[in-house]
């Protein structure tokens, strides 16, 4: 028997898989408590979301860690079957148990592939959520360490600290002094984590200017948009946003930018932070809704998921209050991405010719948890000269999954190690990608393997076509 095969469990009919944990009793078992008198996490789910899961096994093939470890307990239906088991009361939320429920990148391919439409993601982030309530209540309180409290929550969710943090950072890189500290073995003294972001840093260009409040329309006003900035997107890739705002105004939208708004609260949300990730959203939906918009446009997969799901955080995190909930569920019926808005739209279509053989690959929080694949190609296939080629694996998530690759180092690696091996092997002259966190592991691992190729956003190869600018040769 092989490695894989002495993890990999069968499944039973109308249980759990076999060979992992006792047949489980119905709700209730256990009391709901944990030794010492701790609260259980989960206990505010929909115990019926545990049961849509009939445990069939589809869902494995597209799960990124087992594909890698080949462990039941690192599949989706493996997860399900170990937050039932603490919500039940038949295990306890040990460190093993934690560690593979950590290990889920939250891409949500299970979703995908699930013939019983499993709501994964209304599983495993409430119960983050309330695995880290549960401990804090407790008094060992999860995510207070300087990571979180300093870089995670402190630093990442605004604009301006991020601004301000990069600037040393481009200094350094234009100096040269990032590549003599790694030369010389200087960055070894670093923490951990703060030698994966300078690994993960991207080359710093002088941004642009910081965007107006309003853009007008070109031609024909045809929809007026709010453009959503985000907090780390907006202070690495702030020319994504330019060209967002340049097609969207070729294509008769008046774009509409607040400077108010704010982190979308996914950092804070997908870590178990509830409260921080409940104010930013009330804080982004009033905004917008004053700023009066047709839709809110958002380049950013990871970001636009997170807003997308802001009426189900509401119901999950305030359950008794109506008004909110339906205040972020109309906010979140507003949230668009560029390639599905201007698809719907229709696009007008771009003349310059952009000579360029290019992959794209599938962003997680956008082919599965938004149901967007066919209109980032559909969009991209009407530019002169672009030439796109298919990938294996499309929809294997590149392991960056918003803070997972500083989390869950090993994993992430490799699988930016698998991604990259299946990107290049198209041979492409560009990368195309829909999500800056994707974009930042890609050019990282491209760095890592001395190779140069263009990682571009859909919006920017739409934008060099409609002003009829080269692209960027590496």
């Amino acid at each position: 028997m092989t490695s894989r095969e002495s993890n990999s469990l069968t499944p039973a009919a109308e249980g759990p898989p076999v060979g992992t944990l006792p047949i489980l009793p119905g709700p209730g078992a256990g009391a709901g408590q944990v030794s010492g008198g701790i609260a259980r996490p989960g206990q505010q789910i929909n115990y019926e979301r545990f049961l849509d899961c009939v445990h069939c096994g589809l869902c494995t093939a597209a799960c990124p860690t087992y594909l890698e470890t080949g462990n039941e307990n690192d599949s989706p239906r493996g997860r399900i079957y170990l937050m039932r088991s603490v919500v039940d009361g038949r295990i306890d939320l040990t460190p093993a148990v934690q560690q593979h429920l950590n290990l889920c990148l939250d891409c949500r391919a299970c979703e995908t592939a699930c013939p019983s439409g499993v709501q994964y993601g209304r599983l495993i982030e409430p119960f983050r959520v309330d695995q880290q309530a549960a401990e804090a209540r407790a008094g060992r309180p999860r995510n207070t360490d300087w990571f979180h409290r300093f870089l995670l929550y402190g630093l990442f969710p605004s604009r301006q600290r991020m601004a301000w943090a990069l600037w040393p950072a481009r200094v350094a890189q234009r100096l040269g002094l990032d590549r003599a500290a790694e030369r010389l073995g200087l960055l070894r003294w670093l923490p951990s984590r703060l030698q994966r972001m300078q690994r993960l840093l991207p080359p710093l260009q002088t941004p642009p200017p910081p965007l107006p409040a309003l853009l007008p329309a070109i031609g024909p006003k045809r929809a007026r948009v709010g453009l959503f900035l985000g907090c780390v997107a907006d202070a690495v890739f702030r020319r994504q946003h330019w060209a967002t705002a340049r097609v969207l105004q070729q294509n008769g939208c008046e774009v509409v930018i607040p400077p108010t708004q704010g982190c979308c609260g996914a950092i804070h949300y997908h870590s178990g932070s509830s409260d921080p990730a409940l104010e930013l959203a009330r804080n982004n939906a009033r905004i917008f809704r004053a700023a009066g918009v047709d839709a809110v446009v958002v380049n950013v997969a990871g970001c636009g998921s997170m807003l997308k799901d802001y009426g189900h955080l509401a119901h999950e995190l305030a359950p008794q209050d109506a008004a909110l909930q339906q205040e972020l569920s109309d906010c979140a019926a507003q949230m668009r991405d560029p390639m599905e808005f201007l698809a719907d739209l229709g696009l007008i279509a771009p003349k310059g010719t952009v000579p360029l053989r290019a992959v794209y690959h599938d962003a997680c929080h956008l082919v599965h948890a938004q149901k967007i694949r066919e209109q980032p190609r559909q969009l991209l296939g009407q530019v002169p000269g672009l030439t796109l080629v298919a990938v294996n694996e499309p929809e294997v998530c590149c392991g960056a999954a918003g803070s997972y690759n500083l989390t869950e180092p090993d994993m992430s690696d490799r699988l930016a190690a698998r991604k990259m091996a299946n990107l290049l092997a198209a041979a492409p002259e560009a990368i195309i990608s829909p999500n800056v966190g994707c974009s930042m592991q890609i050019q990282a691992e491209l760095r890592q393997r001395g190779r140069e190729v263009w990682v571009a956003h859909p919006m920017e190869v739409l934008d060099l076509s409609y002003r009829g600018v080269a692209p960027p040769r590496t």
